[in-house]
């Protein structure tokens, strides 16, 4: 086969292991009952009159199971990181010393791992739409590829195969991800 193809069907693998890694880092913001400075991450602050992420002005530690301190880097950023967190909404208390920000998550009740049960399975299937619409656009630019006498119809139908394979291993890995969110959200 020639190096275009080549050259699509390693983009197509990029693209397929980037929504893998994205669909893994959307799993590690869903709360499990315990601290996880990712949980974080998307929390905005003003600092030095530019928004940036929480972690780019502060050291984020996890000195309990249930419990993350934030340690800005300038003190007076203080009240901005706390009010930043409560307007977060994580469903977290939060207590500061002046210097350091505890933040302290509650037990989950039942109720709530199963929404984050059920919001983990929905994640993964919006994802999976994401990995097929990926499978959609590289077969339509070979089937207009095999319009144009670019490569033939077997050259074609091997192509349709490999891209199946590559899905169907992706689809499995992020299977395998949700399921093991789901265990770890459900464990007490």
């Amino acid at each position: 086969m020639n190096e275009m193809v080549n050259e699509y069907m390693d983009s197509y693998k990029q693209d397929l292991n980037k929504i893998l890694n994205k669909l893994d880092d959307e799993f590690a913001m869903i709360r499990v009952g315990r601290a996880n400075p990712k949980l974080v991450d998307r929390i905005m602050i003003e600092y030095y009159g530019s928004r940036v992420p929480l972690s780019q002005a502060a050291n984020i530690s996890v000195p309990e199971a249930r419990m993350l301190l934030v340690s800005p880097w300038d003190a007076s950023l203080i009240k901005g990181i706390k009010s930043a967190i409560d307007e977060a909404n994580l469903g977290v208390s939060c207590s500061d010393d002046g210097q350091k920000i505890r933040i302290v998550f509650p037990q989950l009740t039942e109720e709530r791992r199963v929404q984050y049960s059920k919001d983990a399975r929905k994640t993964l299937e919006n994802y999976k739409i994401t990995m097929r619409n990926a499978r959609r656009d590289i077969l339509d630019i070979f089937k207009d590829m095999k319009k144009d006498a670019e490569i033939s119809e077997d050259e074609y139908n091997t192509l349709d195969k490999s891209v199946q394979k590559f899905l169907d291993e992706t689809t499995t890995k992020a299977d395998q991800l949700c399921e093991k969110k789901v265990a770890e959200i459900m464990e007490v």
